[in-house]
This record gives C-alpha cells, structure tokens and sequence, in this order.
C-alpha cells in the first residue's frame, strides 16, 4: 500500500484534486469529513465541545455550527489548541481503523489539511502539496465562500505558511490554473503514484 498524504492550504483545491485522484481508483479518506463524523449530534465529540465552549456553538437542531465555532478558535490560538486536543485524537483513531481495512495495493490517499502544522509528514510515504498563490486563495474564498478578507487572513494566518507546506512536498500541484490544467496535472500524478505503488516494496504482515 502507498500512503499519501493530500494538503494545501485553504481554498487551495484540495478537494478538486480528491475527487480525481478517487475517479482514477484512488482510495480516498477526507479528514475534514471525519472531523464533522465525530461531532455529530449524540457522540462523545460534540458532547466535549459543547463542554468546553458552551451551546452558543450549537444549531437549533443540535447540530455543531462550524462557522460559529471557527470565528471563535480561529482569532484565538489558545482555544484553538484546545479544541484541537480534542478532535485530532478522535480523528486519528478513525483515520486508523480505515487505514486498516484498505487493500494491501491500495493507493490510500489522505485528505489532510494540517499536515505541516502538526508534523505529519513523517507518517506518509509521500505528501501531495497543492499550491497557489496566497493572492488567490484568498480570491476565491471571498468568491466562492462568501468569507470576508478579514476572515480569510485570520485563517490564513492560522494554518502553516506557503514555505512550510512546500518544504515537506514530494509533489507539488499546482492549482493556479484552469480545470482542464488541473486535470492535466492530476493525471500526470496519478501515473507517478502508480509508479511508485509499483516499485514498492511489501509490506511486512
């Protein structure tokens, strides 16, 4: 099995380049849908967060309210590391048991946003950075998401800087261009890690 690590920074397309990488048969697990599993309404997650930061960060149908929850960690870095310490190891431990139950050829490709934030590198055989430049990313989350400047630059500001996630890359996208570039570029990746699930070697049972 070849373990790939996906990160970019947000709204860098990380996304877009997922769903490629599936439609050509890759297995992919996206962290940020597993961080929304364990939050769901009734599980130890929520019930945690709720602890922690009060009802205000609740829904009136008792559903966590992400956008709520995020202008308050994201300006706050000590109650961001907080809220971390408490869905990370929830995260890591769903992330394990699908790892477990993938195929011994599977490419496994992880959709992780936190990679060079939290030093996990290390636990990949590869990590995929997609990039674009910081002017765009902010382009298109006050396009595509509606988040005001302000909001993207807090965001920006807590996640790891264009230098850091490019030093731990072993691939770079890039996601500056068009779709049909992207495509382009994801297909040339899928074909490398192909080649590499190859050329590596078994894994000890």
């Amino acid at each position: 099995m070849l373990k790939v690590g996906l990160t970019g920074g947000i709204g860098a397309g990380k996304s877009e380049v997922s769903r490629r990488l599936a439609s050509y048969g890759a297995l992919v697990i996206d962290a940020d849908q597993i961080a929304r599993e364990v939050v769901e309404p009734g599980t130890p997650g929520l019930a945690q967060v709720v602890g922690l930061f009060g009802t205000g960060v609740l829904a009136p149908d008792g559903t966590l309210n992400r956008r709520r929850l995020g202008e308050i960690v994201f300006g706050d870095d000590e109650l961001r590391a907080k809220l971390n310490s408490i869905i990370h190891p929830l995260v890591g431990a769903r992330l394990r048991e699908l790892e477990q139950g993938a195929d011994a050829d599977a490419i496994l490709v992880e959709d992780v946003p936190l990679i060079a934030e939290n030093d996990l590198a290390d636990f990949y055989d590869m990590v995929v950075v997609v990039d674009v430049p910081p002017r765009l990313q902010e382009e298109r989350l006050v396009r595509d998401r509606g988040m005001t400047p302000d909001q993207v630059a807090v965001r920006m500001a807590a996640q790891a800087s264009r230098e850091q996630r490019l030093a731990i890359a072993g691939i770079v996208v890039d996601n500056s261009g068009s779709l049909a570039e992207l495509d382009r570029e994801v297909g040339e990746l899928w074909a490398e890690l192909s080649r590499r699930a190859r050329s590596s070697p078994a894994q000890p049972g």
